[in-house]
């Protein structure tokens, strides 16, 4: 791949991810908002914990398949494809029947426990979109392995905006919204995605009922632990909020919502660079070895931080307006909250990129115990930190985990591919004037009628 075919892939691979993260972080936000004021609050309450379950769910079957399928086939040779891509989906197969299984038996008893007749309804009607969203999983990350994100980004797009345009409709019009229809709106919105998405990869998506067992076994070592480190992962962000409301009030924990939604909007252009650098770093491990691995990190790590500095900072120094505009003065409280927040978001892209380049060179174990050993910290000293200092509590124990496992994953990048943390912040640094002088420049000149007659290299 020449210099200029590099630039182009980078630009074009990191606007489509970035896009597609910013629309599921404003689609998701907007149905959030508008969800709270046409549900009831039992009702608002139920979707909220059916939305956990169904998280959960989908987060260990993407865990345990989509890391191995995007790793192993951007690496193999063409002839495997077919091997590979059958063995994956036979794995999904597993999984979804397995997950199947586990909604029959559970969803009464859920319903129970939490009081929700409706729930039991909506669950089994959600094992039509888990069986929809199983397919496209792996359409989706057949799309990634090839280093192309069209079809990813449109599919998620036609899912997200149609769901939200439901409830927008809804909203406007003052229909009454119930639980049973929006899952009926998920299905039909994935299956639509899932349509799309096929169109995308039907000449790369072979598939062959004769299953390699090799192939059986080597995702399936392999994506174990991407799974591990998945579930730890969504539970390390979600414990925080689940203790506040345990140990002081739901009230304690929505304050706390309130800035983990506003820092989420930080973090995508961190989501968007580790989609387009897993499936490079794979590749190039194969063709290039660590030396170039160490790059990739050092690269997407600088250019992340460029790209989420100036958004913390906006945010750091106006937080009060921020959070007076996006959910009124009387969350006030979520000021300090954010602040504090914004601390860790400085730390997040290191670790996003620990877990990409580890797991491309075959690490994830290592990457699981990391995860998990984090998790724990972060359980325990939310634990510690909630019981003395409250709601603060929980953004300093969070703080804090999140510095700890910073330290643990740099100490075992020097070790295995001796990443340097200086070169991160040389290219945050350079990438200002960079992107000025390949992006901006350019077009100024062309605007402006200038020639450029700097000699081509």
């Amino acid at each position: 791949m020449s210099s200029k075919q590099k630039d182009h892939y980078w630009l074009k691979s990191g606007i489509i991810n970035v896009l597609q993260n910013f629309s599921g972080v404003f689609f998701g936000f907007a149905g959030f908002y508008i969800l709270v004021r046409v549900l009831s609050k039992q009702d608002f309450g139920v979707w909220t914990l059916f939305m956990s379950v169904t998280t959960i769910m989908e987060a260990i079957r993407s865990g345990l398949i989509q890391n191995a399928l995007v790793k192993y086939l951007s690496a193999a040779d063409k002839s495997e494809h077919t091997a590979i891509i059958s063995a994956s989906t036979a794995i999904s197969g597993m999984v979804t029947a397995f997950c199947v299984g586990l909604i029959f038996v559970f969803a009464p008893y859920l319903s129970h426990i939490w009081d929700s007749p409706q729930l039991v309804g909506i669950m089994y009607i959600y094992i039509l979109v888990f069986i929809s969203t199983g397919f496209l999983t792996q359409f989706n990350a057949v799309e990634q392995a090839n280093l192309r994100f069209n079809g990813i980004f449109i599919n998620n797009f036609i899912r997200q905006s149609s769901f939200f345009g439901f409830v927008l409709v809804c909203y406007l019009l003052d229909f009454q919204v119930k639980l049973l229809y929006l899952v009926w709106v998920q299905l039909g919105s994935v299956m639509i995605s899932t349509l799309v998405a096929f169109s995308y990869v039907r000449h790369n998506f072979t598939f062959n009922f004769a299953i390699d067992r090799s192939w059986l076994g080597k995702l399936f070592g392999y994506g174990k632990y991407s799974f591990g480190t998945s579930v730890s992962s969504l539970l390390s962000g979600t414990v925080d909020q689940m203790m506040l409301g345990a140990l002081l009030s739901p009230a304690a924990s929505g304050a706390f919502n309130i800035a983990v939604r506003i820092t989420n909007l930080i973090d995508i252009p961190g989501n968007a660079i580790a989609v387009v650098v897993f499936p490079q770093s794979s590749r190039r491990m194969e063709e290039e070895g660590k030396g170039a691995i160490k790059y990739l990190y050092e690269k997407s790590v600088g250019t992340t931080l460029a790209l989420v500095f100036p958004g913390v900072l906006f945010l750091y120094l106006f937080s009060d307006y921020v959070i007076h505009f996006i959910a009124g003065e009387k969350y006030a409280d979520s000021i300090p909250l954010l602040q504090v927040t914004l601390l860790y978001c400085l730390l997040i892209p290191y670790g996003r990129q620990f877990g990409t380049i580890l797991d491309s060179i075959g690490k994830t174990r290592v990457t699981f115990l990391v995860v998990v050993g984090t998790t724990v910290a972060n359980l325990a000293l939310n634990y510690l930190l909630i019981v003395k200092y409250g709601v603060m509590g929980a953004a300093y124990a969070t703080l804090i985990s999140n510095i700890l496992g910073f330290a643990v994953a740099q100490i075992i990048l020097k070790k295995e591919v001796d990443v340097s943390l200086g070169n991160t912040i040389v290219y945050m640094f350079r990438f200002y004037p960079e992107f000025f002088e390949k992006y901006i420049l350019p077009v100024w000149k062309k605007k402006t009628g200038q020639v450029d007659h700097t000699p081509k290299q």
